[in-house]
This record gives C-alpha cells, structure tokens and sequence, in this order.
C-alpha cells in the first residue's frame, strides 16, 4: 500500500476515475490540500475527504495568498481544522519565487499566524518553501536578501518547535544542509516527482541517505508528474512511479519502501489508522 502525501484534488473533472486509477496503482490513502484558490475555497478539500472514505484533508492559506490571511479567514481555518477528517494545516510557508507574491512582512505574518492555529489544535503542518535563488531578476530585486529557507527555520523555532509536534516538508528540494536542520525539529521530508529529474542530484542526494522513518513520498498533483510522465498531468496513482525511484536510490525493494512510508504516514497522523 502507498499513501500520497500531499495532493491537490479540487479541479479533477473525473475524480472518481483519478482515485479508481489511484487505488488501482495501490495508493489506498491521499492528503488532499486545502488550500483552494485562497481562504474563500480552502473547504473544498475537506469536503471530498467527507465524500471519499480514502481522502483526508488539510486546511491552510498559502503564502501566495498570505495577504488574504485576514482575521475573518484564520477564524474559518481554525473551525476547518476542528474536522476529524482534517488532519494538519497547510500548505502553508514562504514563497520569495514570484514577483507577485506578498511581500516577507505579510507572508511571515501568516504562516506564524497558522502555525499557532496547528498548535492550538494539536495537529502536523505541511510545509512550502520556495527560494529566490531561480527567481526572475524583478523578484530576486524584491525578495533578496531575505533567505526563504532561513527565515522558515527562524519562524519554526520560534512559533513551532516549543509545542512539540511534527510536520512535513512538502516537496523537499534543499540542500543536505536544510535537510539535516529540518530532521532536528521534527521533520519528515516528503519527496514528489520532481526528485525523479535528471538534474536534480542534490534532491536524489538527500533522498537516498535520510532516515528511513521520515521520509514520505507525494504527487503534488496534479503538478510535477514523474519520468517518464514529466509535462502531463500529474495524479495521486503516480506517487508509484515516484515511490519506486525513490527505493531504487536507497537500495531496496519497492514494496519495502510502500510499507516504509506508510507506517511513517501513520505514525505521523494515526487519526487514519482508525478509518
């Protein structure tokens, strides 16, 4: 069995056939995101976890609606969160790669604002992180030299790692380095398709040595589809194809690593085990 971790299910026209093909590639559980196109729809995901006895669900404002993170729109992520059926906040960070998005204030404003939301509420957080580094010469001018990755960290300490909990960094694609100081705080590190791509070595790297108990694999769907599916569609039954580079690099067995990441799952959300 295989769990996709971190999913985007709002905009699939054909969602029974998506999870039939899911359950067919022996992806049994998916984590819906819920952050739809900003607070007005971040329900949407919850919803289909109420519809979908396989689905469970997130809530959360993304950074690139943390101007939207308004009083009225954390007071509705604070009853989301309240579901049995939503199991962590998120996706929920920093994002200095589009010129467009808010500015470092208003997006770390949020996403400490949220993380005191998943304290309160005892649940893990879903992490997005995406640097300046690649970034457009207008963005690297708005954003720099802010760093996204030490600024998270900063706000983790602060605002998440006294309460004790868990979370999950959705996508991992940092170095060694982040990797390391993300497992000291509690971490699992969530690989997606991405990780499958020829250039990306560091991401292969980590994949291969990080501990076998925190690591988890994710489509990001429909996004980020897998070689040799790369450019089409991303959907939840492709987490196999990821799965399965993934236990190539680290030398074992495909159904080793389904189960490994499945127990991880579990452990990290035992709200599933229970149905």
């Amino acid at each position: 069995m295989l769990i996709d971790s971190h999913c985007h299910l709002d905009d699939y026209e054909d969602l029974p056939a998506v999870l039939e093909r899911a359950r067919a590639a022996g992806v049994e559980r998916l984590l819906a995101i819920g952050i739809g196109e900003g607070p007005e729809t971040m329900q949407r995901a919850l919803e289909l976890a109420h519809e979908h006895p396989q689905v469970w669900a997130s809530a959360g404002i993304h950074p690139q609606e943390a101007h939207q993170a308004t009083p009225e729109a954390l007071a509705k992520l604070e009853t989301l969160v309240r579901d049995p059926r939503c199991i962590a906040v998120g996706e929920i960070g920093l994002d200095y790669y589009h010129v467009d998005n808010p500015d470092v204030a208003t997006q770390k404003n949020a996403f400490a604002a949220q993380m005191k939301i998943a304290v309160a509420a005892r649940k893990p957080i879903t992490i997005h992180c995406r640097t300046s580094e690649l970034a457009t010469p207008a963005a690297k001018a708005k954003y720099e030299p802010a760093d996204a990755w030490g600024d998270l960290l900063t706000l983790i300490a602060e605002h998440w790692t006294p309460g004790g909990l868990p979370g999950i960094m959705h996508c991992f694609s940092g170095s060694e380095e982040k990797a390391r100081r993300s497992l000291d705080v509690g971490f699992y590190l969530s690989f997606a398709g991405n990780v499958t791509y020829p250039k990306s070595g560091v991401i292969q790297s980590v994949a291969k040595w990080a501990p076998a108990d925190r690591i988890l694999v994710e489509t990001d769907a429909p996004f980020l589809a897998p070689i040799p599916l790369r450019g089409q569609r991303n959907e939840p039954g492709h987490v196999a194809l990821t799965a399965q580079f993934v236990a190539e690099l680290r030398g074992m067995s495909a159904d080793a690593l389904a189960l490994q990441t499945t127990a991880n799952f579990e452990r990290l959300f035992p709200v599933v085990l229970q149905g």
